[in-house]
């Protein structure tokens, strides 16, 4: 499929007439394991620049070599970033074109590549974003939690009191959030990159802080041959990997930050925004959600229901006045 791809590239280009790329630093996306998710724009940026700057030279000749391209490479990695920027922006600044990859997915995404950009900019070199595949915003999508509102916060603290630390001050901001938002229109969606080995410690410490009722997805190796996602509570996502021998590939956490007291309904939530948030997390129709509410607040139903109508009248009353 891959070769098919780099034909239909080849074959492009050939029905239309080829063109230099303009000077500037290109920021290209390369797949995170799936290797048909590199775009066709991509592959004519690669194949056209002058080099490509890599965040592993060997990594990347290896997808090179899968598409056919011989541009050359260059190492620029985290811990000669600012040192060959130097040389980077000096190539740019004669007219050059430079690709800039990461290992997998977008550059400067929790990787390499902020630096350079920044270097680029400062000295007026055009940058040009590449598109393409992005571990977080490919979990979000496939995680069943709200994608209105959401933060990409990278890799937690690696030491356990900074990790918890991090995760209480995130529990305060949500809880503050919510407390000062009367009608919450959108709850926001955390996302964390975890590696594997530390990803039961850090459901323990989400599950200490934030209670064990708060919703989070584990998304593993994603678009890979063993991609899986792991959906509900923290309690019962934790207890899954658990039981597990061992947990493998790359991971994407995300957690539904409502703010809530742990083990406590989100009452900072208005009522229509609880149960579209029951439906839309459930599967349920508007009924049955209100039906499960009233079920969870110990409420009767016929009560919350006229609550809820209450509730929807306000601010037409208010658009009447």
């Amino acid at each position: 499929m891959l070769h098919a791809m780099a034909a239909e590239f080849d074959a492009e280009t050939t029905r239309t007439p080829s063109r230099a790329l303009a000077p500037g630093l290109y920021l290209v996306g390369t797949p995170i394991g799936n290797l048909e998710d590199i775009t066709l724009r991509a592959l004519r940026v690669l194949k056209s620049v002058d080099r490509i700057a890599c965040e592993d030279t060997r990594q990347t000749q290896k997808l090179l070599n899968h598409l056919g391209i011989t541009t050359p490479t260059v190492s620029c990695h985290q811990h000669n970033e600012r040192e060959r920027s130097v040389e980077l922006v000096a190539a740019l600044r004669e007219g050059k074109s430079i690709a800039l990859v990461s290992d997998a997915g977008m550059p400067g995404i929790s990787d390499p590549g902020g630096w350079l950009t920044q270097a680029a900019i400062a000295a007026g070199i055009q940058v040009y974003p590449i598109p393409g595949a992005n571990a977080a915003i490919s979990g979000l999508i496939a995680s069943g939690l709200s994608t209105a509102e959401f933060e990409f916060l990278g890799f937690l603290p690696e030491k356990a009191g900074a990790r918890r630390s991090a995760l209480e001050e995130l529990y305060a901001a949500a809880t503050s959030r919510a407390a000062n938002q009367k009608d919450n229109a959108a709850v926001r969606t955390l996302i964390f990159y975890e590696a594997p080995h530390r990803i039961l410690e850090t459901l323990a410490d989400l599950e200490s802080v934030w209670g064990p009722q708060v919703r989070v997805v584990v998304a593993r190796e994603l678009t890979k041959l063993h991609e899986e996602f792991l959906r509900g509570t923290v309690e019962e996502v934790k207890n899954d990997l658990a039981a597990r021998d061992r947990v493998r590939g790359e991971i994407t956490l995300l957690v539904e930050a409502t703010g809530r007291p742990a083990g406590e309904p989100d009452t900072a939530l208005s009522l229509v925004a609880r149960v579209q948030q029951l439906a839309a997390r459930e599967g349920l129709n508007e009924k049955d959600a209100l039906k499960r509410l009233a079920r969870e607040l110990g409420q009767s139903k016929s009560d919350l229901y006229r609550e809820l109508q209450r509730e929807r009248a306000k601010p037409a009353r208010g658009r009447q006045a």
